[in-house]
């Protein structure tokens, strides 16, 4: 769009006063009232109502209370924060109480677009975007409330591609905390911090990004920073298979689920030495449309038992595609992954990766199955290395005048 002559107008008036009073400063106006005089001809007037065609997403929340949690079934946002905390030593039983109930009351409010109490930028809450906070507890945590752990709740097993650093693995207590505006994310971030220092230190936080709200049509599948669409095969809510799988029905996690996150490291400068042939053998579909190497669209069934004129599989063996797929309907998850992506070292060109995030009933029957044959046989592999890994229990969600947490604390 071409600015006309007619749209600069009032700024061409607007710089000529400012000159007019500034250089009469110089001339023996006093320069007070020149300088107030330039920020009022400066100060905006008020905004004007936008067409309902182009009103703001900034108002939209997500309901906090509830049977389940927040952040899960919802629908992901642009923008997610993921942060581990430690338990200071000193924390027991009725600390935990205490914790949870403050930081459920400030979730509470900063989630519908109010301030939590004691929030010192309550302006930073109006526009709370689709804003989520879910909690989820680690092993330590558990065992400091005197629960029962469920068995998958401790680290993964031993992978060969692991590469683990403690500085992005393990944790006691999790805030997966995601909005559509980075702003407040950030505020919403440090309320929660503020609140939970007293019975934690932070032991690792993690942010990652999505297409902003309005990039693409709703419902879009992610793409990952290697181009691929990540995610295509993924669990959708409100299904009977997404109920029996996601959710658990028993104990004091029952309305809750739990929660792999592991920090992939992608190797972006070697990937850019493949071919597009290669890249798309390495995992299974088609850079453009998703689609499988057998298919069109990118939800077309893929066909493992074609072959090649020469008798070759035309979805490799080795691609993502085919060792992510199990023959077992009960193996499957609840993808929620973010990119993130930092500033390159040296002569790297780029330092990104995925924060792989997984919600299931049961991380030994479902994920665990899943990662051996990741780890076993992907091509992928020789581009990917994975450098964080956590679990957490997450438990259900609460009604207005309960907590997070208390199915297991009050028990």
């Amino acid at each position: 769009m071409t600015t006309s002559d007619h749209s600069l107008t009032p700024r061409r008036r607007l710089a000529s006063r400012r000159q007019f009073l500034l250089g009469g400063a110089v001339a023996g106006v006093g320069a007070a009232v020149a300088i107030g005089a330039d920020q009022l001809l400066a100060r905006p007037s008020a905004p004007a109502a936008l067409p309902e065609a182009e009103q703001l997403h900034g108002s939209e929340t997500v309901m906090f209370h509830g049977k389940h949690q927040a952040g899960i079934d919802t629908p992901p946002q642009a923008h997610a924060t993921f942060i581990a905390l430690d338990l200071r030593e000193h924390v027991d039983r009725d600390d935990l109480r205490r914790l949870m109930r403050v930081l459920t009351d400030d979730a509470a409010r900063l989630t519908a677009g109010r301030a939590a109490l004691a929030d010192t930028e309550p302006e930073l809450t109006v526009a709370p975007a689709r804003l989520t906070v879910t909690f989820g507890f680690g092993p330590a945590f558990v065992a400091r409330a005197a629960g029962t752990a469920p068995g998958w709740l401790a680290p993964l097993p031993a992978f060969s591609i692991d590469r683990l650093r403690p500085e992005f693995s393990d944790g006691d207590l999790l805030l997966a905390i995601a909005s559509d505006d980075a702003v407040t994310l950030a505020h919403a971030t440090r309320m929660l911090l503020k609140d939970a220092r007293s019975f934690t230190s932070v032991r690792w936080s993690q942010s990652g990004f999505r297409r902003s709200r309005g990039t693409e049509a709703s419902g879009t599948t992610m793409r990952n920073l290697f181009g691929q669409v990540d995610g295509t095969s993924n669990l959708v809510p409100g299904t009977a298979d997404f109920d029996r799988l996601v959710w658990i029905d028993e104990g004091w996690l029952a309305g809750g689920t739990s929660f792999v996150l592991r920090r992939i490291e992608m190797n972006l400068d070697t990937w850019d030495e493949v071919d597009r042939a290669g890249r798309e053998q390495s995992m299974g579909r088609f850079l453009d449309s998703g689609a499988p190497l057998t298919g069109t669209k990118e939800h077309d069934e893929p066909d493992f038992e074609a072959t090649t004129s020469l008798g070759f599989p035309v979805i490799p063996d080795f691609s993502h595609v085919r060792r992510a797929r199990s023959d077992n309907p009960d193996e499957r998850i609840l993808r929620r992954a973010y990119n993130y992506d930092e500033a390159p070292i040296g002569d790297a060109v780029s330092r990104s990766g995925l924060l792989f995030g997984s919600f299931q009933a049961d991380v030994s029957r479902q994920f665990t199955p899943l990662q051996r044959r990741l780890d076993e046989l992907d091509l992928l592999n020789t581009w990917t290395t994975p450098i964080g890994s956590a679990v957490f229990a997450i438990p259900p969600g609460c009604e207005a005048d309960g907590y997070i947490g208390e199915t297991l604390l009050e028990a």
